[in-house]
C-alpha cells in the first residue's frame, strides 16, 4: 500500500469496510474517529498537526473541531446568540468606521504569508471588545449582553497583555483567508456566527464546515486553516479564545503567570 494515493489504496479501502460491515460495523455505523482513521490510512484524507508560530505547549492532543456538546457552557452562550446579533446590528446601523483591518501591519510571532495581501485591508476588519487581554469601554458600553454572557460562560484566559480576545470579525463579500496557523497552543478559539450568507466556508485541516448562526465552532487556530466568502454579503461572527480543556488549574496558573505582561 502506497501511502497518500488514494486511488492505489482503493482495494485496502473497500477491503476493510467490507470486513467491518460483515461483522457488523458498515460505514454508516462508524464513529467519526475510526472514520477519520481510514481515511488517514489510504490517503483519502491528510494528515494536519498543531504549528503554533509563538509558543508549542507539548503532549497535546491534535483536534481539528472541538464537539461543542463537550462544553457545558456552550448552551448559555448559544442561547444568546439572538441578543448578541442584536447588538451587532445596532453598532452596524452607525456606520462600520470602527472595524478596522485585521491585520494592519507585521508582528513579532505571526507569518502572514498568502495573507500579505490583507495587510491594512477591510477585507477582513474587525472590531474588539477586548484585545489581548485589553478592554474597549466604548464597545463594552454598546454591547452588554455579548460581553455579560461570555465573560460569564466561557473559561476565558485573563491574562494581562494577553487574553482573552473577544472580537467582531467581519469578511467582506468575496474574501478570502488564506490558510495559516496561529500563535498558541494553549487555547483554542470559538466562533459564534451571526451574519452568515450562504456561499462561506470554513476549513480547519482537513475538515470542512459551513457556519450557522447562532451555533458555536470551537478549533484549535494551530493547526492550519483558511475561510472564504463566495456570497454577495459580509459574512460576521463573534470570535473568542478559551483555555484548552486539557489544561489542569496549575498548568493554567504557570502560563498565567508566564504569559502575563
Amino acid at each position: 500500500m502506497k501511502p497518500g494515493d488514494p486511488k492505489a489504496n482503493a482495494p485496502v479501502a473497500d477491503d476493510r469496510e467490507a470486513r467491518l460491515a460483515a461483522r457488523g460495523l458498515p460505514p454508516g455505523e462508524w464513529s467519526p474517529r475510526l472514520r477519520h482513521a481510514l481515511d488517514l490510512a489510504v490517503g483519502r484524507r491528510k494528515p494536519y498537526l498543531q504549528q503554533p508560530t509563538a509558543f508549542a505547549y507539548p503532549e497535546l492532543p491534535q483536534v481539528q473541531f472541538y464537539d461543542p456538546a463537550a462544553f457545558d457552557w456552550v448552551p448559555a452562550v448559544e442561547a444568546a446568540a439572538a441578543t448578541i446579533r442584536q447588538e451587532l446590528l445596532a453598532l452596524l446601523d452607525q456606520g462600520e468606521e470602527e472595524f478596522r483591518a485585521y491585520i494592519h501591519g507585521h508582528s513579532e510571532g505571526t507569518d502572514l504569508g498568502a495573507n500579505q495581501a490583507l495587510v491594512a485591508s477591510r477585507d477582513w476588519s474587525v472590531l474588539f471588545l477586548c484585545e489581548n487581554g485589553w478592554i474597549v469601554p466604548r464597545v463594552i458600553e454598546r454591547c452588554p449582553a455579548t460581553w455579560q454572557t461570555i465573560l460569564n460562560a466561557a473559561p476565558l484566559p485573563r491574562v494581562a497583555g494577553w487574553g482573552p480576545t473577544m472580537v467582531f470579525s467581519m469578511l467582506r463579500a468575496g474574501a478570502r483567508i488564506a490558510p495559516h496557523t496561529g500563535m498558541y497552543n494553549t487555547r483554542l478559539i470559538c466562533h459564534l456566527p451571526l451574519v452568515v450568507p450562504p456561499g462561506c466556508g470554513f476549513r480547519v485541516g482537513n475538515e470542512v464546515r459551513t457556519w450557522e448562526e447562532g451555533k458555536l465552532l470551537i478549533f484549535d487556530d494551530t493547526i492550519e486553516h483558511e475561510a472564504w466568502n463566495d456570497s454577495g454579503e459580509d459574512r460576521i461572527v463573534l470570535i473568542f479564545d478559551i483555555w484548552r480543556p486539557e489544561l489542569s488549574e496549575r498548568e493554567r496558573r504557570e502560563l498565567t503567570l508566564l504569559f502575563s505582561d
